[in-house]
């Protein structure tokens, strides 16, 4: 009985194998047809374009901000969300996934009309604050924004829930410890790995987001627009040397981020 159970673990062993390599070929294939493709005469040639280290540029600093902005917003969000049940707190997170489904030239329509000239936002924050979104550094961050953000606040709430032990919290309450002072110095470290994993996600889904971005700020163009352009005007032998560049760029800076947030984990195998 036990060689036979042996076999079929075994089996499905293999099974669960294969599946998992051809979803690796899958991603794998047309990244590798992309970075052989231009060569690296064409990448140089590429790279020394004013306007591609532009626009790149251009996509890591708003993709920063875009970071910075939800860990700041985000992150009390993720600690409400993952403390004790409150009226409306599926409501809550429902409304955090939205932007998950909702099609991104939807959702930069609906940013348009919230952020645009005439928009309920854009216009009073141009009038009190001198803030334009329409076309702008800030329009590129909010689009970035809107996209990105649950990414951030669900794995945070995951870090909150996972991470911290309750009755730790309780005992520094009990010991005299204000709200803020254990948030910093109990809640923070002991959630720092799914914050880390929420600005790693949020970095890499706003520095790759396109349609909302090109609904609200098409100029000045990030990467993946000013990208698009040079093969809607030159073909894909342009374009291709601007994407790789892009990507060895992101790539090196999602390993970076990865890294720096989950280290190295000890993890316990299931076994076959």
């Amino acid at each position: 009985m036990d060689a036979v159970a042996a076999r079929r673990g075994s089996t499905l062993y293999l099974l669960f194998w294969f599946a998992g390599s051809l979803a690796l070929a899958f991603i794998v294939i047309p990244l590798v047809e992309l970075l052989v493709q231009p060569g690296l005469a064409g990448v140089v040639r590429t790279a020394r374009l004013p306007d591609v280290r532009s626009a790149i540029g251009l996509s890591l600093a708003a993709a920063a901000a875009t970071a910075a902005i939800a860990t700041a917003i985000g992150v009390p969000l993720a600690w409400m969300l993952a403390g004790r049940a409150f009226p409306g707190k599926g409501l809550i997170e429902a409304v955090v996934d939205l932007p998950l489904t909702v099609p991104h030239t939807v959702a930069g329509i609906a940013l348009l009309l919230a952020f645009g000239r005439e928009g309920v936002l854009g216009a009073p924050a141009a009038e009190w604050l001198g803030l334009r979104f329409w076309g702008t550094f800030a329009g590129i961050v909010v689009a970035m924004l809107f996209v990105s953000l649950p990414y951030l606040v669900n794995a945070a709430r995951v870090g909150f829930e996972e991470g911290v032990d309750p009755h730790l919290v309780k005992v520094a309450r009990t010991l005299g410890a204000r709200p803020g002072r254990v948030f910093v110095r109990i809640v923070l470290p002991l959630a720092w790995r799914g914050i880390m994993a929420g600005v790693t996600l949020t970095f890499a889904r706003a520095i790759s987001e396109f349609a909302s971005v090109a609904m609200l700020a098409y100029y000045p163009m990030t990467a993946p627009i000013r990208i698009y352009e040079m093969f809607l005007r030159f073909g894909l032998s342009d374009a291709v040397g601007a994407a790789v560049l892009f990507l060895v760029i992101v790539l090196v800076l999602f390993v970076v981020l990865r890294q720096f947030a989950y280290g190295r984990r000890r993890t316990r195998g299931f076994g076959r």
